[in-house]
């Protein structure tokens, strides 16, 4: 508590300034000044219109060639050139424009609630007008179109850039068949060496690929290959293991085999919980259960992990039946209705009849 009576007035708070008086510009002064400063706007939008065309044009006149890392590079260096040129363009313009151009008066706007009276709104109406009439946005045709053109312009190769990373082949075809074949011997990725059966011991998870991977040079679609064949190997213990009558025959003692390649948006599946066996993703905390042919049991993945059906050769070498019966990764609309069938297992068969 204390005594209000001795509380003490301040005599010598600031005055408030106000606003510095208004200097008008060179522009506002000189007609011919502001002509001259149009044009410099007008200039740079379309700086940003050519860029933006320089970028599209550059990204297919230079093209990258597998293994050559100086295509990379100049297709790099001319791509951000083209793009630079198109987001410089359209700011240093409307930074010009704002600076020379438009009305450079000070002015200070109380706050006020949300939503005033009908009033006030309709003043909101006069002021944006106002702010129109200031700018010239609709008296200054000339900048107002290019402006217009070089945003119009301006993600175009962004839409070229994207639209270029979909395959240029079917889909389905691209992720429903792998190098996986009968016979194909699991290897441990990276070396290539393969792998017997009394190799994987309970509780172990070996990232696979096929031994045929290693022919295949990096010049010639080595690391494709890979992401699509891909493959964790784990290996239970038999009373843990549920398997579906359909798929009696896809593991060999407790062994099984399933996709590395997450069914969300492709990460790699590679965090094994040895005690609840289950499958973790990274990225986004998809969990499988591999007790129960890698079903989805937490996070965003929809559909189980593809399953590798394998049996060993007559060395006790770990091989593969075949290859997936279903599209490895992502899911995506096309996968249901247009898989071949006989590449189907039964159980997939039936539930894409019941969707269909």
């Amino acid at each position: 508590m204390y005594d209000r009576g001795a509380a003490v007035v301040q005599s010598d708070a600031f005055e408030n300034p106000g606003l510095p008086p208004h200097r008008p510009r060179q522009t506002d002064l000189h007609p011919e000044k502001a002509r001259r400063a149009e044009r410099q706007v007008v200039g740079w939008f379309l700086l940003s219109m050519l860029g933006s065309v320089l970028a599209i044009v550059a990204y297919i006149a230079v093209p990258i060639e597998s293994g050559d890392m100086g295509t990379v590079r100049f297709n790099n260096l001319f791509l951000g050139l083209g793009i630079a040129l198109a987001l410089l363009g359209v700011g240093f313009g409307g930074m010009h424009w704002a600076r020379q151009l438009m009305s450079s008066h000070e002015v200070v706007e109380e706050r006020h609630l949300s939503r005033g009276s009908e009033k006030s709104r309709a003043r909101a109406v006069e002021i944006f007008q106002l702010g129109d009439e200031e700018s010239g946005f609709s008296r200054r045709s000339l900048i107002r179109n290019t402006l217009i053109g070089a945003v119009a312009l301006l993600p175009l190769p962004a839409v070229v850039l994207f639209r270029d990373l979909t395959p240029s082949t079917d889909p389905v075809a691209e992720l429903s068949y792998t190098m996986w074949k009968p016979g194909s011997r699991l290897a441990l990725d990276p070396s290539g060496t393969p792998i017997k059966a009394s190799d994987v011991t309970i509780g172990s998870a070996f990232h696979v690929i096929p031994e045929e991977l290693s022919e295949i040079g990096h010049n010639e679609g080595y690391l494709d290959q890979k992401a699509l064949a891909a493959v964790l190997l784990v290996r239970l213990p038999l009373d843990r293991l549920n398997e579906q009558p359909d798929r009696a025959g896809w593991s060999y003692d407790g062994i099984v085999a399933y996709s590395k390649i997450c069914t969300h948006v492709g990460c790699p599946v590679a965090l094994y919980e040895q005690q609840t066996h289950h499958l973790l993703c990274p990225c986004h905390q998809s969990t499988f259960d591999v007790t129960n042919h890698a079903k989805v049991i937490f996070g965003p993945a929809k559909r189980a992990l593809p399953q590798l059906p394998i049996t060993v050769d007559d060395e006790g070498y770990l091989v593969a039946q075949r290859d997936f019966t279903e599209p490895i990764g992502p899911s995506f609309a096309e996968r249901l209705g247009r898989v071949d069938p006989e590449h189907v297992p039964l159980s997939s068969a039936a539930d894409m009849e019941n969707r269909a």
